[in-house]
């Protein structure tokens, strides 16, 4: 690979408790790997932890992000996150890190939240709806609900001012209750929503999709009708709510790059790390095919610029000559390739293509009416600010 064209390693995605996790939801892609690694629990050692921070914070990047997921990653306990913090700034010095933590809830205390905010962890909370919607998938193992106390951690997290968003999962049943989501996350404080439509193999049946996985068409009006709102809570040209979706689109209509390596053409710019110290190209795919070494062993810039990685982020552009001809291109480059092989019945095209085409079908004309009135009042608002500064600069006319 030219020097030229080396990529930069700035994020690394960390599962430091592996697969293990203390609920049991019905849709999670990630519980099965239990079966992938050695039986029994599964925590990051501390030589893994120190050898991952140091050497990735070894490189001329003046910044890196640690995004810790699991599985379950509170189940580390909050001493393995103060060890983490002490480790940056003994490998960090003058560099600007961030950390952000995906998490359902259900272990995270004051403790945890004054943590957060004292060393400004980004928290993505778990937590699908109002309780018909969240309990419906997201159980313990007994099957037990857990809305209840996720409600009462998310309800802690805002009102302590913790940097949190809401994630939520949309199913083949959540994705009938949009309007009541919405509202639902809108009313309890987030201001930061992420909707992540689901799509899995069905275990029993490895010709099909699960039957808990959100069809395209239901996807798609979900989205129109999570615009919809979206659109009613703009004021004086700007959104009130952050919907990551739309936040990537806007770029996109923008003309900038979108932040989401799942709609851009290729991907593969971040690593992931289990807590063996295992590197993968991505969570979606830790599989011996995209087992690409050991931080214990391996440089990881190296491993980001190896001819392996670099295989998986063009397969994303491999695309059929439909998709090639399609008036949506730009707007998800084929989407991630996950969602083209979890569901069997045609692996050539995103499980999510339709859903894409009704959503643009229907919201884009609005989309490019609000960026373009977002620009224009940028605009506005800069000379404005140019006219105040030069104001100021003026000599008193005074006597």
């Amino acid at each position: 690979m030219e020097r030229n064209s080396r990529k930069s390693y700035t994020y690394a995605l960390v599962k430091p408790s592996g697969p293990d996790c203390n609920l049991a939801c019905t849709y999670c892609f990630y519980y099965h790997k239990q079966d992938y690694f050695a039986p029994g629990v599964h925590r990051m050692s501390d030589a893994v932890l120190e050898t991952l921070i140091q050497k990735s914070l070894s490189g001329p990047e003046r910044q890196f992000g640690f995004g810790w997921q699991g599985g379950e990653p509170t189940l580390m306990g909050l001493e393995f996150y103060q060890r983490a913090i002490e480790l940056q700034k003994k490998y960090g010095a003058g560099k600007n890190i961030s950390n952000s933590m995906q998490t359902n809830g259900i272990l995270i205390n004051e403790e945890w939240a004054d943590f957060f905010i004292k060393y400004h962890f980004l928290v993505g909370l778990s937590i699908d709806g109002p309780a018909h919607v969240h309990d419906h998938y997201r159980v313990t193992a007994s099957g037990k609900g857990t809305h209840e106390e996720v409600e009462k951690t998310a309800r802690m997290l805002l009102n302590k001012k913790v940097e949190v968003n809401a994630l939520s999962v949309v199913t083949d049943y959540s994705a009938k209750y949009p309007e009541e989501t919405y509202r639902y996350l809108r009313d309890l404080g987030f201001t930061y929503l992420q909707f992540i439509p689901v799509v899995e193999t069905n275990p029993e049946n490895s010709r099909e999709a699960a039957p808990y996985s959100v069809t395209a068409k239901a996807y798609g009006e979900f989205l129109c009708r999570i615009f919809d709102l979206w659109e009613a809570d703009f004021r004086d040209g700007y959104a009130t709510i952050s919907v990551r979706l739309f936040d990537t689109f806007s770029h996109i209509y923008m003309g900038m790059q979108a932040p989401e390596c799942t709609v851009r053409k290729t991907c593969g710019d971040y690593l992931v790390v289990e807590h063996n110290g295992d590197i993968f190209s991505c969570d979606f795919f830790v599989e011996d095919a995209w087992h690409l070494g050991n931080i214990l062993e391996d440089d990881p810039r190296e491993i980001i610029n190896s001819r392996r990685q670099e295989l998986f982020g063009k397969m994303k552009s491999q695309l059929a000559p439909k998709c090639l001809k399609c008036e949506w291109l730009a707007f998800c480059w084929g989407g991630c390739i996950k969602d083209r092989v979890r569901d069997p019945r045609d692996k050539r095209f995103n499980h999510f293509c339709e859903a894409y085409k009704i959503f643009f079908s229907y919201a884009d004309q609005r989309f490019r009416k609000l960026m373009e009135n977002f620009r224009d009042r940028q605009a506005r608002e800069a000379q404005q600010y140019r006219t105040a500064q030069q104001t100021s600069r003026q000599p008193d006319q005074g006597s």
